[in-house]
């Protein structure tokens, strides 16, 4: 298994274990949200890596969206809408974004399958997959 399909796997893991079908898309957000700042007070070099980035992010889920401010290795905004020129967007339904988070569904197939978009510049997305 690579780094990567382990990574997935502890977050998959770590998401169900309180029920994600239990959880509205927002909660789902803001435990991701929660445990890159529990990733980011344990590890030293991810967070001296990520420190000195800022970026905001839109998440565009068709009936619901949300953006976020990435700085000083925080999310410090997580609110309802989308800014008008965010960084990174991305783009996909409630249901694909819960599928990904149980691990029912792979980023890789998402993103090939076009039940996930990803617009930006190539290295603020590579960022967004290291971060989660």
């Amino acid at each position: 298994m690579t780094a990567e399909e382990t990574n997935e796997q502890t977050v998959s893991e770590e998401m169900t274990e309180e029920t994600v079908e239990d959880l509205t898309t927002r909660e789902i957000i803001q435990k991701m949200i929660d445990k890159f700042h529990r990733r980011m007070a344990k590890d030293e070099k991810a967070r001296a890596e990520v420190e000195p980035i800022e970026k905001t992010f839109n998440v565009d889920l068709g009936e619901e969206s949300y953006h976020m401010r990435l700085k000083n290795a925080q999310i410090v905004e997580f609110e309802e809408g989308l800014l008008d020129k965010a960084d990174i967007l991305l783009k996909t339904t409630p249901e694909h974004l819960r599928q990904l988070v149980e691990g029912t569904l792979r980023p890789m197939r998402a993103y090939v399958t076009k039940k996930i978009t990803v617009k930006g510049k190539i290295e603020d997305i590579l960022h967004l997959k290291k971060f989660f």
